[in-house]
């Protein structure tokens, strides 16, 4: 099992963390495979279908032969009950799309990692007060990197990850950087529907290593 401390420093040595839901298991597990082989160690399924819970375990089985090093984590996690579920299915980190006070009692009781979405500087302080050092900002689309530089500051110890609008774009993503967030949460820019519906693994790989090889260039000229 991976520390808390281990799991937030592959997020940020990463920079990218691929998300995805799938309702097969198969496919679920092919595209762990393509990101693997692009070098990607730390990945976010998320909770988006009633086969979520079924297909994690088959993720976190297929991962413990094949995968030792992959970092599987729970995204989208709305309830005490989901987190027990996903913790007991072996997660190694759990991350939320909003604040909820009962996940957090749950994580802080089993000692695990929980990475909560934030918005307003009220849910950060707030956040923080609890002692959560890595917040999700969430929806990333609607508050931009400007929102990041403009709060970071406030907020120096905290570790911002946004997630939603972050593209796989030189410039989009140099900006998020710039602004002062140690990560970025990629999904459908990352692994789209198209490529999945034509199982084109090849190129989640492809784009999984330009995500990675960009990230690295991105914060050496930073």
């Amino acid at each position: 099992m991976f520390s808390h401390t281990e799991i937030k420093d592959l997020i940020e040595q990463q920079g990218v963390l691929p998300l995805f839901f799938n309702e097969d298991a198969a496919i679920s597990i092919d595209i762990v495979k393509a990101l693997y082989a692009a070098g990607i160690r730390i990945i976010e399924y998320t909770n988006r279908g009633e086969t979520a819970l079924a297909n994690f375990k088959q993720l976190k089985e297929e991962c413990a032969i094949n995968y030792k090093d992959m970092c599987l984590g729970i995204g989208t996690i709305k309830t005490a009950d989901a987190a027990n579920a996903f913790i007991n299915a072996g997660a190694d980190f759990l991350i939320s799309p909003a604040w909820n006070d009962e996940i957090l009692a749950v994580c802080n009781e089993k000692n695990y990692l929980w990475i909560p979405g934030c918005m307003t500087p009220t849910e950060i302080a707030y956040a923080e007060l609890k002692g959560v050092t890595m917040v999700k900002i969430f929806p990333g689309n609607v508050l931009g990197p400007t929102y990041i530089s403009a709060i970071k500051e406030v907020f120096p110890a905290m570790k911002f990850m946004p997630t939603g609008g972050v593209s796989l774009d030189k410039n989009n993503l140099a900006g998020w950087f710039k602004s002062g967030v140690v990560a970025v949460g990629m999904g459908s820019k990352l692994i789209s529907k198209e490529l999945i519906s034509n199982k084109d693994y090849t190129t989640i790989e492809t784009l999984a290593k330009e995500a990675l090889e960009m990230v690295k260039t991105i914060k050496t000229e930073i």
